[in-house]
């Protein structure tokens, strides 16, 4: 799937409302089988854009979670030592052992190399990669530029499948240029108005055209405050849900109502100390 219209209706199919530019990122990234590297806010959506492909190519989807002092056992492979042990044990003496132990019997694949040895290629999800430190990103780079390993007992691990990479970075570290250069790059920013709008009518069920405008451009106007957490679209769905489920059909109809659910926009003390009924009526009256 190359064309940027089909892969924008396909992924709009499975729930994921993508703008032209991100569109033409996907397939460039399926073009040219390199990695995406999707930077932006935390909220915007970025995670969602790999849980959809997924469901666009109907393949599994595996998620490495990026941390601070995320090592390469945790995120390659490791020995079940246990069942090594009680193997070890059990056969005390043979001279064969050791073999057998460090063999794919007692190996757990962790998601690298899980990913690369699938049947059919997966979506590999490497998530918040900046969370990471300098040397893991060193080894991550290794591993996108060849698609193999080396695990020492075994030898080298050549890729079944190329996987298609989505890497994930909410800013909070600079990544090195080699990784960026090996990467396709698309910011992800907050939705405007329009396709919020649309977000809301493909994911809540029961949200009138009307209302899922009015709570986008609400969720516009409270972006625009002074906030310690800007809301993101996971927050914005939520408002949405509460808003149907509440049975709320205009806003105008129901400030306080519109105020008492901002808890689920707001997630700081602060923001809600900040956003006052007198503020939510004045960002109320710049809804249409």
């Amino acid at each position: 799937m190359k064309n940027r219209d089909e892969i924008a209706q396909a992924l709009a199919a499975s729930g994921y409302i993508a703008d032209a530019d991100l569109a033409t990122a996907i397939s460039l990234m399926q073009l040219l089988r390199r990695p995406l590297l999707l930077e932006g806010e935390a909220g915007v959506g970025k995670t969602e854009v790999a849980k959809a492909l997924a469901k666009v190519h109907a393949t599994e989807l595996i998620r490495l979670q990026c941390y601070e002092g995320l090592d390469q056992s945790s995120a390659l492979y490791e020995w079940n030592y246990q069942r090594q042990l009680l193997a070890i044990q059990a056969h005390r003496g043979m001279d064969s052992i050791e073999d057998q132990v460090f063999s794919e019997k007692y190996l757990l694949e962790r998601p690298l190399l899980a990913a690369i040895r699938r049947a059919q290629a997966p979506v590999l999800l490497i998530d918040e990669i900046d969370r990471a430190d300098d040397e893991f990103e060193a080894f991550l780079l290794e591993l996108l530029s060849d698609f193999q390993v080396s695990i020492p007992e075994l030898g080298t691990i050549a890729a079944v499948t190329i996987p298609h990479v989505v890497l994930t970075s909410n800013g909070t570290r600079e990544l090195s240029d080699a990784l960026r250069r090996r990467c396709l790059y698309h910011y992800v920013d907050y939705p405007d108005v329009d396709r919020e709008t649309r977000i809301i009518l493909a994911r809540v069920a029961g949200a009138s055209p009307s209302l899922s405008l009015q709570i986008a451009r609400m969720v516009e106007n409270v972006r625009k405050e002074e906030l310690r957490k800007v809301p993101g679209v996971a927050e914005t769905l939520d408002w949405a849900a509460a808003l149907v489920g509440l049975e709320i059909s205009d806003l105008h109809d129901a400030p306080e109502t519109v105020y008492e659910t901002l808890v689920c926009l707001l997630k700081t003390h602060e923001d809600r100390a900040r956003v006052t009924p007198e503020v939510t009526q004045r960002l109320l009256g710049r809804v249409a």
